[in-house]
């Protein structure tokens, strides 16, 4: 049961909790209505009896010793009937119901209730002295049973209308409930769309909603209204959090940058001077491979900072990709003979494929894929390229056959300065060279994505969008 609670969205749990409410609140209102309806209805009858008989007095006439009767006393009124009856019970005028049998007992001015054949009848009896030694009864019948058998229809009918009354209050609380929420469901959009984008600057919208009510003189107390504008809040927040933080990583990269250009320059200097032996020299190789290890990363920092702040604009071209491509994969090779491990990078690249993209940001993806493979690859391993068009998009794809990554560690490889492990902490691995390959790809308007097994290596794979020749 409550996993079934949990599946059902907020707006069915309350509308469902809206519906029981009003059907056992009205259920209980019609049963209490019904209840005391029922005890004044058996006392109107009563009422109408015995008020019936008490007029009928009118109708009779006494007149030098003979006894008349209007037409009126034979009228059946509100289901009364009346009769006529001498001091010895002998029957004279009236009417009887059909199906009662008369009691021979007269009870004055006292409404009786009997049970005859079946039904319940009302009996009604009153002495009227229409000479000082002659008195006659008038007897009024009416039958309960008709009376609640109206009444039994009217509740009927009651029943019938209320399961149409359910499924209205069912589909009126679901729209209410449903513009109640909506202000939640504009801040479930948001959210999707800062997730989706990572557009901090987006806000629900639902605070302008609150000035102008304020314009107005009004006061909003809606708690979901004031969530909203906590919320956007909170945005604004941490928008300037993470605009400080931008601005910070450009400041101190640019800061950084002369201090490292000059003990790069400096190594050359004492590396190219004949006086030092190459024993001194061996320090200072060092410090120029951190050096420059630290310049690449602060570069990288730079790029990234521009992507952030939007400074970094696309110089489209309508340029040959296969070729680029050649390129790239052919420098990665001669930089992998250098370092002596013995990788070949072989590909399978579809000729003269062209394309509108930015020249040195489709290089510079390309090398951090490639690094990155011969990186991780093993001594002697295969690294393997390919390139294709399909459609209006060109696929191309760099697989290494080495260590691969972990489950848990492949969601968060696109993340900055994120490291897997130990085994991924290598000098020059600063941890952004994929958070690069990302944002060019997207760029670009396309996407890269990676398939990977611990121990037996992955396959990055990135699609770019053709685009149209200038």
């Amino acid at each position: 049961m409550r996993r079934i609670m949990k599946r059902i969205s907020l707006k069915l749990k309350l509308t469902l909790l809206y519906t029981f409410f009003m059907v056992l609140l009205t259920c209980a209102a019609l049963a209490i209505l019904f209840s005391l309806s029922n005890r004044e209805m058996l006392i109107s009858v009563q009422s109408k009896l015995e008020e019936r008989v008490q007029e009928s007095v009118e109708d009779i006439r006494y007149r030098q010793g003979e006894l008349t009767v209007d037409s009126n006393f034979y009228s059946v009124t509100e289901d009364v009937y009346l009769s006529l009856y001498d001091s010895n019970m002998y029957f004279l005028y009236g009417r009887v119901p059909y199906g009662f049998d008369q009691p021979s007992e007269f009870v004055d001015g006292q409404p009786r209730a009997i049970q005859d054949n079946g039904r319940e009848w009302y009996v009604y009896d009153m002495s009227v002295y229409l000479d000082a030694d002659y008195a006659v009864y008038i007897r009024g019948v009416t039958s309960v049973t008709e009376a609640e058998s109206s009444f039994a229809i009217t509740l009927r009918f009651a029943l019938i209308l209320l399961p149409l009354m359910v499924l209205a209050t069912a589909v009126i609380g679901y729209r209410f409930t449903r513009r109640t929420l909506l202000p939640v469901r504009q801040i479930t959009k948001t959210v999707q769309k800062i997730r989706t984008d990572a557009d901090l600057s987006r806000r629900t919208g639902l605070t302008d909603h609150m000035g102008a009510y304020e314009a107005e003189g009004k006061k909003e107390r809606d708690e979901i209204y004031v969530l909203a504008e906590t919320f956007d809040d909170m945005l604004s927040e941490l928008e300037e959090v993470f605009q400080r933080e931008k601005q910070f990583t450009s400041d101190v990269s640019h800061e950084l940058r002369t201090p490292v250009g000059v003990i790069l320059a400096q190594c050359e200097a004492i590396l190219s001077n004949a006086d030092f032996t190459e024993e001194q020299k061996e320090p200072v190789r060092l410090i120029k491979r951190k050096a420059k290890g630290m310049a690449d990363m602060i570069s990288q920092l730079l790029f990234l900072s521009r992507a952030d702040q939007g400074r970094q604009p696309l110089q489209r071209e309508w340029i040959n990709v296969s070729e680029l491509t050649e390129i790239a994969a052919e420098e990665q090779q001669m930089l992998s003979d250098n370092a002596g491990q013995g990788i070949q990078i072989e590909t399978r690249i579809e000729p003269d494929i062209c394309a509108s993209v930015d020249e040195t940001l489709y290089i510079r993806m390309l090398t951090n894929l490639l690094s990155n493979a011969v990186r991780y690859s093993q001594d002697k391993g295969v690294v393997e390229v390919s390139l294709e068009r399909r459609e209006e998009n060109i696929i191309g794809t760099v697989e290494d056959h080495g260590c691969g990554i972990s489950k848990t560690a492949l969601p968060h490889i696109w993340e900055r300065f994120y490291r897997a492990d130990a085994s991924r902490t290598e000098e020059g691995h600063s941890g952004l060279g994929l958070s690069m390959v990302k944002w060019i790809a997207e760029a670009h308007g396309g996407s890269v994505s990676v398939e990977s097994r611990e121990g037996e290596g992955s396959r990055f794979l990135f699609q770019i969008p053709v685009g149209e020749a200038e």
